[in-house]
């Protein structure tokens, strides 16, 4: 366990935030880069938030759930905002392989 800077596993201010906001309890990052291990925390604006779990899986193992947890109202419209902050270099692949990292605020 280590304390870790929000930067590398967040990768902007608009999830910051909604991480701050509580709409954002777990984020899926590319399988070639390990960014937490379950256990490490991080600071955002004061507030401390801990890494409660990290899996390895695949883009098809994906649930309507896990979309929410990432701030998106279905898998569907997850998908979308997938494909559209990463235009040119992103296709949804049932098969690619990454890393799902789950999050809570410590009280």
């Amino acid at each position: 366990m280590s304390e870790i800077d929000a930067g590398d596993l967040l990768p902007n201010d608009r999830v910051k935030q909604s991480v701050l906001d509580g709409d954002v309890t777990q984020l899926t990052r590319g399988a070639s880069n390990r960014y937490a291990d379950e256990g490490d925390t991080f600071d955002l604006d004061g507030e401390t938030f801990a890494v409660t779990s990290v899996e390895r899986r695949t883009l098809g193992d994906f649930t309507d759930a896990d979309a929410r947890r990432e701030g998106s109202e279905s898998l569907a419209a997850y998908k979308r905002r997938m494909e559209r902050v990463h235009p040119g270099d992103f296709e949804w692949d049932d098969g690619d392989e990454v890393v799902t990292y789950r999050f809570e605020r410590r009280a």
